[in-house]
């Protein structure tokens, strides 16, 4: 579900003190457009929003939900937006922080 050596590569890349602010900007970045799924999602711009969270789930080690993101986006855009499984989405995401935020190695980071 989370790439650990992703999040010790990134760690190590920028530092302790600047990937606890990377990680604090990330859950606050990807919550607010997860709170917009979960409540209205807008159909007409699934495929960017799906987008913007992929690339950010890449980014920090978040491989399952950057996998459901990167088919969600493929279905928004070649078939129909309302095929996307937005539940699952959420769901994943929920799932992969509640891990990543309880996960000794981050020790306060987010």
């Amino acid at each position: 579900m989370i790439d650990w050596n992703r999040i010790n590569e990134l760690r190590d890349e920028i530092g302790e003190e600047d990937f606890a602010d990377v990680a604090q900007m990330f859950l606050v970045e990807v919550d607010a457009a997860i709170q917009q799924l979960r409540t209205a999602p807008e159909l007409d711009s699934l495929a960017e929003d799906l987008h913007f969270l992929k690339g950010s789930a890449i980014n920090l080690g978040f491989s399952t939900f950057a996998e459901l993101c990167a088919s969600g986006e493929y279905t928004a855009r070649e078939n129909d937006p309302s095929e996307v499984d937005i539940a699952e989405v959420v769901k994943c995401y929920d799932k992969s922080r509640a891990l990543f935020i309880e996960s000794p190695l981050i020790c306060g980071a987010a």
